[in-house]
């Protein structure tokens, strides 16, 4: 089946308040799948997360954490050690510099300690605005909307953005949830997404906001659509995949 497109317009606003509404009632108790033990932990394991399964980080992080329990412990780091035990999660000699110089950073700047406030976490290595919110939300409770791949897919499916960058996504969004359910609404989409509507095949049979979403139209138009012989040829290869992380998320 080709590549289902994104809604080309959102839906109204009233449409777009019903679906975050049946989202809400279909995963109320909607929680971070990072197992974490404090702020520290929840840190780390989102920077591992970039381009990685919550499940696997979820495998690595026991080993790393009995070893370097405290910020001081991984500043000080050998990091030839702290490869070898996160090399399953991908990208793991960029990732093991950014969580070694970002514990570096909580040490020398922080007291040891996670900071709460935006600017500052964004401050430390491998840290950008996505895993910034994640740590303040989840963290912290404060009123802040990550977006990863999730959101930004189903987001886009539901008709509640035409955002070509996680921040356009998060302002969309968040202009149609109250401030004090941010933090929730980012993980009743990351659940859908998950669960239902996943990539490249979304479940939608199963879905409960199939009535009100405008891409199972999109779906059945694309599956009736008939496939174009490509111009190039069929012996060209594609180009890998990104190969490099990015450095802040």
């Amino acid at each position: 089946m080709p590549a289902i497109p994104f809604p080309k317009k959102k839906v109204p606003r009233e449409r777009a308040l019903r679906e975050l509404a049946i989202l809400e009632q279909t995963y109320p108790h909607a929680v971070t799948a990072l197992e974490y033990r404090n702020p520290f932990e929840l840190l780390i394991a989102v920077i591992l997360s970039a381009q990685c399964t919550d499940a696997r980080v979820n495998m690595t992080t026991p080993a790393l954490f009995a070893k370097y329990p405290t910020p001081q412990k991984l500043a000080s780091a050998n990091p030839s050690d702290v490869e070898r035990i996160i090399k399953s999660c991908g990208f793991f000699r960029m990732k093991t510099k950014n969580i070694i110089a970002a514990a570096k950073g909580l040490v020398e700047k922080h007291g040891g300690e996670v900071p709460k406030e935006r600017e500052e976490l964004e401050s430390l290595a491998g840290v950008g605005r996505k895993t910034a919110n994640v740590v303040m939300s989840v963290a912290f409770s404060e009123a802040a909307f990550a977006v990863d791949t999730h959101v930004f897919r189903v987001s886009h499916r539901l008709g509640l953005t035409l955002g070509t960058t996680p921040r356009q996504v998060e302002e969309d969004v968040t202009a149609l949830v109250p401030q004090e359910k941010w933090r929730f609404a980012h993980h009743w989409l990351i659940l859908h997404g998950r669960e239902i509507c996943k990539a490249p095949t979304p479940l939608c049979a199963q879905c409960p906001v199939n009535e009100l979403c405008p891409t199972p139209a999109i779906i059945a138009r694309t599956a009736k659509a008939p496939r174009r012989p490509s111009a190039a040829g069929a012996g060209v290869r594609r180009p890998a995949r990104g190969a490099l992380a990015k450095k802040k998320r």
